[in-house]
């Protein structure tokens, strides 16, 4: 954790681990990696301390983002998924037209 101006406590970005160029330039892996389940639940406390969420109203598919990111947090990720498909059928080919990193 590190201080904010104000010496409120914050979580860091937690950047999602990569295949590195070279390996990546010789097969059809995906280049992201995913979060261990220690990284997720550090991103899913950072990203609950938005201020400002522009993901709820830029959602095109309306999921419950806050609530899922909780989830997340509290490794309940079961019902994270769950979630995630009460209002998405295809949520690993909707992920990919997501946004987030301009959003966050």
């Amino acid at each position: 954790m590190t201080e904010d101006e104000k010496g409120a406590k914050t979580v860091p970005r937690q950047p999602m681990p990569e295949q590195v160029p070279h390996e990546r330039a010789h097969n059809f892996r995906e280049v992201a990696l995913g979060y261990s389940e220690d990284l997720a639940c550090q991103e899913a406390s950072r990203c609950l301390q938005c201020k400002k969420p522009k993901c709820i109203q830029a959602c095109p598919v309306e999921v419950d983002i806050p609530n899922f990111i909780a989830k997340i947090r509290d490794k309940d990720f079961l019902g994270a998924a769950r979630m995630v498909k009460e209002k998405n059928s295809l949520p690993a080919f909707a992920v990919r037209f997501c946004p987030q990193e301009s959003q966050c």
